[in-house]
């Protein structure tokens, strides 16, 4: 039996692929997907084959990541709850459907995860799996007895470590958890797991990686520029960002297009620098608890506001208010898992269809946490300026005459109501 194990290096999915081997006999297939971890990934390989795998694959997947999931998401506006902007949500289903392509390319029947019988991530990962291929066995271990009784702590896991000779370095858990792709950092666990402790408090600030806090950033506002096509941003204009590009490994012309890998990465660099993207939530999960998250969400705060920014100009009213209404129903399918299922296909659809238009270039103010619209424009703009001016209109764009009858007939219904009622000696509430 050969089974594909979703790994991170750390030391549970380190103990997990010993556990996997030594429970089930199998050939144990270690599998990471490179999504923006960076120095998470440093020695991976190695430590996976001296872990017991028979394999490990490394994928680089941050340009896939960026255009086929983080950008179509933006599109869409989703952001669940109001407030969280689905960086590990999205990460989940790319990974799942890298993890079946490789089962299948090696001939294994079963993939493994390490998630927890209490998260989000096993529904993703579970649900993505039965859509890519319903043929593969999915084993998951937190959710068996023999596993939970075998290991009911860490000190068990770090005792089995040494015993097996896993190379997993024994040092004081962090007073949370950490999961890093190239759309944010989400931490939970430990200390937050008090929804009144402070995160952004002076004492916790080391916790952050990507932003500096609000009140640490510059004083002086950065003024940059984005330029959108079909919805997506695909070029910055901002002072030095030749010299940025070039600092993080880019081999492209200066005047070339950015990928969205590239916009990402830039996008996260003036986010952390200003402040921006922070977010501290309790949001409520698929399987029915509430939890709380402390997010860093850089780049993926400014393209949401200005891409909104950029509908605003573009986007005709109903068109907009249609997919607006669709938004909740949209993020809580990539929350709950549903990225691979009809309904997401269905409604991405309708998303894209609402993009056509969206083209132009917006400018933003980032200033110690704040994204601040400083102007938009586009040559496919909705906004008349002899339409909206409140000064004389020489072109009789707009005759305010048309709307007396336009408020009369509006405003029928209301006086039918109001009359019953009153025939009736009721109050209207």
């Amino acid at each position: 039996m050969k089974i594909v194990c979703a790994y991170s290096g750390g030391l549970d999915t380190s103990v997990l692929l010993q556990w996997l081997k030594e429970t089930y006999g199998a050939e144990v297939i270690a599998f990471c997907a490179n999504i923006g971890q960076e120095e998470e990934l440093d020695g991976l390989e190695e430590k996976a084959l001296g872990t017991g795998a028979s394999k490990c694959f490394v994928d680089d997947l941050q340009e896939e990541f960026a255009r086929d999931f983080i950008f179509p998401m933006l599109r869409a506006g989703a952001i669940y709850e109001g407030q969280y902007f689905l960086g590990t949500s999205i990460a989940r289903p790319l990974i799942a459907r890298r993890m079946v392509e490789i089962a299948r390319a090696e001939g294994a029947g079963a993939v493994a995860h390490g998630a927890t019988g209490k998260g989000n991530d096993q529904v993703r990962f579970e649900l993505a799996a039965a859509a890519l291929a319903p043929e593969l066995e999915v084993i998951a271990p937190w959710r068996q007895e023999r596993f939970r009784e075998k290991f009911p702590g860490r000190s068990e896991m770090i005792a089995y470590a040494e015993a097996h000779g896993i190379p997993v370095p024994v040092t004081a858990k962090k007073p949370y958890s950490m999961d890093r792709n190239l759309l944010h950092i989400s931490y939970e666990s430990g200390i937050l797991e008090d929804p009144w402790f402070d995160a952004s408090d002076e004492e916790n600030k080391d916790m952050f990686r990507l932003s500096v806090a609000p009140e640490d950033a510059p004083d002086d506002p950065e003024m940059v520029e984005l330029r959108f096509e079909g919805g997506n941003c695909t070029g910055i204009v901002c002072a030095g960002l030749w010299e940025m590009l070039e600092s993080m490994g880019y081999a492209g012309a200066q005047d070339a297009a950015l990928s969205p890998f590239w916009v990402m990465k830039v996008l996260n660099r003036l986010g952390g620098k200003h402040g921006i993207g922070r977010v501290d939530m309790v949001e409520n999960r698929f399987v029915g608890m509430k939890s709380r998250g402390v997010y860093e969400t850089p780049g993926g705060a400014i393209l949401h506001f200005a891409h909104r920014q950029m509908e605003s100009l573009t986007m005709d009213r109903e068109a907009m208010h249609l997919r607006d209404s669709l938004i909740p129903q949209y993020s809580t399918l990539v929350y709950n898992g549903f990225w691979f299922a009809p309904e997401r296909f269905a409604l991405q659809a309708l998303v894209e269809e609402t993009q056509r238009n969206v083209e132009g270039e917006v400018r933003l103010k980032l200033f110690k946490g704040n994204v601040i619209a400083a102007g938009r424009r586009s040559p496919v703009s909705l906004y008349n300026p002899h339409m909206a001016t409140m000064e004389a209109d020489p072109t009789q764009a707009y005759n305010q005459s048309d709307a007396t009858g336009f408020i009369r007939l509006n405003a029928l219904r209301l006086k039918v109501a109001a009359t019953v009622a009153a025939e009736r000696g009721l109050t209207p509430s």
